[in-house]
């Protein structure tokens, strides 16, 4: 998977949101609003070529306590919300 061109995390207000940057992104049908843990993972995902649902398991590890088994399964639930929110391509 790879996050798509033109999707950056903005804070706004205080609220971590991915804001669509030019104008083939420009649809304010949908905002996209992050928790802490999502925001994390969206900025290392940008600087990634690509990356698996793994990779993001090992990052919540790395950076929270959380068994490897759950973060998986976290990162699948996230990765799919990705997708589903047109943000991630595979």
């Amino acid at each position: 998977m790879k996050a798509k061109k033109g999707f950056n995390l903005r804070d706004v207000c205080g609220e971590q949101i991915i804001v669509a940057e030019g104008k083939e992104n420009i649809d304010f049908s949908n905002i996209i609003s992050m928790n802490e843990s999502s925001a994390y993972l969206w900025k290392n995902v940008q600087q990634m070529a690509e990356f698996t649902n793994e990779n993001l398991a090992e990052l919540l590890t790395e950076q929270y306590e959380i068994d490897y088994e759950t973060a998986l399964e976290d990162a699948k639930n996230l990765s799919q919300q990705w997708l589903e929110a047109g943000i991630i391509e595979e």
